[in-house]
């Protein structure tokens, strides 16, 4: 028996004997669950097991205060800095208004399954990627770690990226852009004004120069052999942004769900601000023009449809753990279905609302150089930190520009950068409620300042070569192994039928046959296909501008590796520590705790009782 104050009462049985008795004005007072008697030389085929948690202070969970606050972090976390500098390229590339159809096809068979799938987990197993994995397998525990870790690496390089927003921020607020001339102190002789560029010619823009020699100073380095010290103003910057964070994350969901009123709202608030600048510039159709002209022929080439598979995962993000420990916090019959159509959805459509963005701005820095869109694009940190800044420079009012167009960069990453912290946070709070749920505020801020050391080394002067490291080889390439452990956990261990229960316990409905046959076979092959194209491509991901050593590639694999060995030592260890002899181990470390199968749980309102 479990008394406690709630919103709401929901107890599912299997037999259906579970009685429940609610107050209208939240009140719930008394839940009792009896278990039928058997007889004595009868044996009950299904075996119902009640799970029951004390309403404790540190077993207490946390419920979002409104559902919209719960959307905006979703869209906040999925909409991230590669919505604005990765997708418009790719697309571009890959065949413009045609990629368009592999991009939809590749979210609707491969993306959007898996979105979903995270959401209904964590809003029915109201845990994080640790807690989660005793419910479904408890041998693949070894995935949450594996998780936990991918997202520390994330947090060592993506915040620094930010920091580098932050630099361009405090250095608008000047009377004229400093990157407009080239006749600061870190210019040199090759330094042309944008409008007078020479192709021909060993030239560099003056907004070149403001970030690869004064924001970064990478000249002072060579390389990932000789790194260089730490340059003090730019871990200055990246320190402002982990504590930003930390006020974002210390208080939970009630904290986290005021800051991204601003985080998630203000982005889409400076998106069409530059939209309908972008469009009023001379040039600006030809650029959006080359966004969308499609080339049909290119649907013909296999690596347009991996490219497609590729960003559709990375921009909605399943596997870092955000989206379980976000959709833990929900009510438990919240619409999760609804939720994931809607969010992904967003995220899709901002990724090309930001296309016209670019290329509108593209189109008229082709126009103002007098030179073709192919000369002037980049893709990646070069996009928002080199060629948009140049055209920037060269508008009327270019400092309100630069600083609203910063802020957005600004905006879109802390909300990622909260999403990856949480899962982690979330994760080891549950698994070790009384040593850290208890003290959230003081292991947010030892975990932070944690990662923030480890963080050190990407603002040194060749710490951009590291931040390039981290991002291929850290969760760029272990994340797809990890979820499609995940997804096989699920669907093939857990079994699709009995998380197709699940789902219908929280919603009243089972999801279609289009979703099971997602689940069970096209979102596996979906993810294995993209982790073998990725892993046989891995070295172009570096990039082409500087050569890599070779111990940095094994320093690489190690990265990828040592997320990767989680889920097989913890298969081995759970196995050790596992009673009873050998097949006995084995089939219990492989059997779920909880299955809709053969066990009720009970909850009250928005937490576990």
């Amino acid at each position: 028996m479990a008394a406690s104050e709630s919103n709401e009462n929901e107890t599912e049985a299997a037999d259906g004997k579970a009685k429940t008795e609610t107050e209208q004005d939240g009140e719930a007072k008394t839940g009792t669950t009896k278990k039928e008697k058997t007889a004595p030389n009868k044996q009950a085929k299904d075996v119902t097991r009640v799970v029951v948690v004390a309403l404790t202070p540190d077993r207490r969970r946390e419920t979002w205060n409104k559902k919209v606050e719960f959307l905006l972090a979703v869209i906040g976390f999925a909409v991230d800095l590669g919505n604005v500098w990765r997708f418009p390229y790719i697309c571009y590339q890959n065949g413009g208004g045609a990629f368009l159809i592999p991009y939809t096809i590749m979210l609707i068979f491969g993306g959007l399954p898996l979105f979903y799938m995270e959401l209904a987990l964590g809003q029915f197993h109201r845990s994080g990627c640790l807690t989660i994995w005793k419910r479904i397998c408890p041998a693949l525990k070894g995935v949450g770690y594996a998780i936990c870790l991918i997202d520390i690496y994330m947090g060592m390089y993506y915040n620094t990226i930010i920091g580098w927003a932050v630099y361009y921020l405090i250095a608008s607020f000047q009377s004229e852009l400093p990157w407009t001339r080239c006749d600061n102190i870190w210019n040199t002789k090759n330094c042309r004004p944008v409008t007078t560029l020479d192709p021909f010619i060993n030239s560099t823009s003056p907004a070149r120069e403001f970030f690869e020699r004064e924001v970064l100073e990478q000249h002072r380095s060579d390389g990932l052999n000789r790194m260089g010290p730490i340059k003090p103003a730019l871990a200055l910057c990246v320190f402002s942004v982990f504590i930003l964070v930390y006020f974002s994350l210390w208080k939970g969901v009630r904290s986290t769900g005021k800051a991204v009123w601003v985080t998630a709202l203000a982005p889409y608030v400076v998106l069409i601000i530059l939209l309908v600048r972008g469009v009023s510039l001379p040039g600006a159709a030809e650029g959006i023009r080359y966004y969308l002209t499609p080339e049909w022929y290119k649907l013909y080439n296999t690596r347009v449809w991996i490219d497609a598979a590729s960003q559709i995962f990375f921009s909605l993000g399943p596997g870092f753990g955000t989206l379980l420990a976000l959709s833990s916090y929900n009510k438990f019959n919240n619409n999760c279905y609804r939720d994931a159509i809607l969010t992904s959805s967003i995220n899709c459509l901002t990724s090309f609302l930001a296309g016209f963005v670019i290329f509108s701005v593209l189109g008229y820095m082709a126009h103002v150089q007098n030179k073709s869109i192919e000369m002037v694009g980049l893709e990646g940190p070069g996009l928002v930190f080199i060629v948009y800044p140049e055209a920037i420079a060269t508008m009327t009012g270019s400092v309100f520009w630069s600083i609203i167009f910063f802020l957005m960069l600004i905006t879109l990453g802390l909300d990622s950068t909260f999403g990856g912290l949480e899962a982690m946070i979330t994760a080891l709070c549950d698994e070790y409620p009384k040593l850290l749920g208890r003290h959230r505020e003081i292991f947010v801020a030892v975990l932070l300042l944690g990662v923030y050391i480890c963080a050190l080394p990407t603002t040194t002067y060749g710490g951009v070569y590291l931040v390039n490291l981290l991002n291929v080889y850290g969760p760029g390439l272990a994340i797809l192994f990890v979820v499609f452990v995940e997804a096989a956990g699920v669907f093939w261990l857990y079994g699709t039928d009995n998380f197709v229960r699940d789902i219908e316990k929280m919603l009243g409905h089972k999801p279609g046959l289009f979703w099971r046959m997602c689940w069970k076979y096209i979102s596996p092959v979906f993810l294995l296909t993209i982790f073998i194209f990725s892993l046989l491509g891995h070295a172009d991901m570096l990039g082409t501008e500087y050569q890599y050593p070779q111990w940095s590639m094994y320093v690489g694999y190690a990265l990828t590796g040592s997320s990767i060995i989680c889920i097989p030592l913890y298969i081995v260890y759970k196995f050790i520590i596992t009673p009873g002899n050998v097949s006995q181990r084995w089939k219990m470390m492989w059997t779920a705790e909880h299955s809709s199968e053969n066990s009720t749980l009970t909850y009250c309102g928005g937490t576990e009782v």
